[in-house]
């Protein structure tokens, strides 16, 4: 992307004065900050319970540090511009590693779904955490990210839209039970 400032506005509402036209300036919470991240924690768990219990999936940990020759590290763009924490890591060993910071687990789910042996119909949930230094920081983005995904193994005949449909609308329908 040649025109970096097209990205600020990101996925959410857009621009910080059009934040400020739809938030409430007189906004409280009703809970005090110690029940607010009880209530999260609480939401997250419900969520990753459900999600994995829908879908046949079970909860696995990203690598917060992967090797660059691991060639599992995303540069979330095409031109290069938003590269990861990287440093040398390894004392006492020659070569030293050279260690990045995880920025998405893009390209270490499908390794996963081998390593952890997982069937067709099964499939890994991932709440990652991640350092993203070359980033527009703005309301809804910032250098430090927390980013549930998931994969599933499927057949090449699943591999289309009215499976993916179908997945949604399973999903869509557990949680509209609740």
């Amino acid at each position: 992307m040649s025109d970096k400032k097209a990205d600020l506005a990101g996925p959410g509402i857009s621009t910080y004065p059009e934040v400020e036209k739809i938030l409430p300036n007189d906004y409280q919470s009703i809970l005090n900050k110690k029940d607010t991240q009880k209530a999260i924690y609480a939401v997250k768990d419900y969520i990753e319970k459900n999600l994995c219990k829908e879908l046949n999936l079970f909860m696995v940990q990203v690598p917060l540090i992967v090797t660059r020759e691991s060639g599992v590290n995303d540069n979330l763009d095409r031109d290069g511009s938003r590269t990861p924490v990287e440093f040398p890591c390894g004392l006492g060993i020659n070569p030293r590693l050279n260690a990045q910071v995880v920025q998405a687990a893009t390209k270490w789910k499908r390794p996963a779904l081998k390593q952890f042996d997982c069937k067709v119909g099964e499939g890994i949930n991932t709440d990652m955490r991640a350092v993203r230094k070359d980033y527009f920081l703005d309301h809804d983005h910032s250098s430090y990210v927390d980013q549930w995904d998931w994969e599933r193994v499927m057949t090449m005949e699943q591999r289309n839209l009215a499976f993916l449909k179908e997945i949604v609308t399973k999903n869509l329908e557990s949680y509209n039970r609740c």
